[in-house]
């Protein structure tokens, strides 16, 4: 099923056996819209997948085709959606995988992070090949979120093994570093344009990053021992952006003095901020999960202010995990516990890059 909103803004060797595309569905076009003017809107349109929300579609990330990759973390698959033809299409895995974030590469590649098999797999766009990077160390069990530098090359964090890892895609080595921090539960990661990877450490209230050739971790303390950063997004001016997940605060830390500012979110301090993006004219989108429908809010950081509330969905249980935005289309993609894949064009602001 199809549903399109258009709301105002202020309110992861072939030993296994190589791919099975299970299935190809049509989603069933009914749309849903209320109406609103103006350019200061935010077009939502949503599709169900169709193996079902308790699969936990999530984590999508966009192909230079246009389509749309994902995983279905408790179903164990990857999955691809065309938003031309609206069909879903289906890659099954090595059972016991169950994927928790896939990312496309420039070449069409698809990699997932093998959350409880400990290990990053790669799928080849053409032709469905499976390619199985297991980790070097038995400590590192559950690879996380992947990010990709300037290279190709990956970088993925491992939440509970308290590390963060680097694959070097043309010799399929990984390395990885462990954080001091016990239990830092590294989270969310981007990488800025150095090639340094920047992380959420969840479990504490500290933010890292890592110099990509001694691989030495360095953590940014956050002013607040409760914070508790989940995601993460960089602006063009350099600054490092999270969402605080439990004081529901959005932050930006300065890499270069360290300083910390902050901001309520307009949900207050049960909002439960957690997938975040930026747009490319440097405006921040999260969502808050503590409200029923989920909340997609923005943030312009030239007026420090909050531009926009768009619900998500309907009013009921449901958390929004990642999101994705695509220049091209000024598209923010989204899977959500509800178990749809999600689009939020947002508007173009008029105004440049503040870096």
């Amino acid at each position: 099923m199809t549903r399109a909103l258009r709301l105002p803004l202020a309110s992861r060797s072939a030993a296994f056996g190589a791919w099975l595309l299970a299935c190809s569905v049509a989603s069933v076009a009914h749309a849903q819209t209320r109406p609103a003017a103006g350019a200061d809107t935010v077009a939502l349109t949503e599709w169900d997948v169709p193996w079902g929300a308790a699969d936990r579609p999530r984590d999508p990330s966009v192909a230079p085709d246009g389509r749309i990759w994902f995983v279905g973390q408790e179903g164990n698959y990857v999955a691809r959606f065309d938003p031309a033809s609206k069909k879903f299409e289906r890659f099954e895995i090595d059972p016991g995988t169950h994927p928790h974030t896939v990312a496309v590469d420039p070449t069409g590649d698809a990699w997932y992070a093998g959350n409880r098999n400990g290990m990053i797999g790669r799928i080849d766009g053409k032709t469905g090949k499976i390619t199985r990077y297991p980790m070097p160390e038995a400590a590192a069990k559950d690879p996380h979120t992947i990010a990709f530098d300037q290279k190709g090359n990956l970088w993925f964090t491992l939440q509970f093994s308290n590390m963060v890892g680097f694959l070097d895609k043309a010799t399929g080595v990984v390395k990885l570093a462990t954080v001091s921090t016990p239990r830092a539960r590294p989270y969310g990661i981007v990488l800025d344009k150095a090639g340094r990877p920047w992380f959420n450490l969840f479990g504490t209230n500290k933010v890292g990053t890592i110099d990509p050739v001694s691989m030495r971790v360095r953590e940014y303390v956050l002013p607040d021992e409760r914070a508790r950063g989940r995601r993460i997004a960089l602006t063009t001016d350099g600054g490092v952006w999270y969402v605080d997940y439990s004081r529901g605060f959005l932050g930006r830390l300065d890499p270069v003095s360290g300083a910390v500012r902050e901001w309520a979110m307009p949900g207050g301090a049960t909002s439960l901020p957690y997938a975040m993006t930026v747009d490319d004219n440097d405006r921040l989108w999260f969502v808050e999960t503590g409200s029923q429908p989920n909340r997609l809010v923005g943030f312009d950081p030239r007026s420090n202010g909050f531009i926009g509330i768009t619900e998500l969905g309907p009013r009921m249980p449901n958390t929004v995990r990642h999101m994705v935005f695509d220049p091209k289309t000024r598209s923010i993609w989204f899977g959500s516990d509800r178990g749809t894949i999600g689009r939020a064009v947002v508007p173009k602001a008029g105004i440049k890059p503040i870096g």
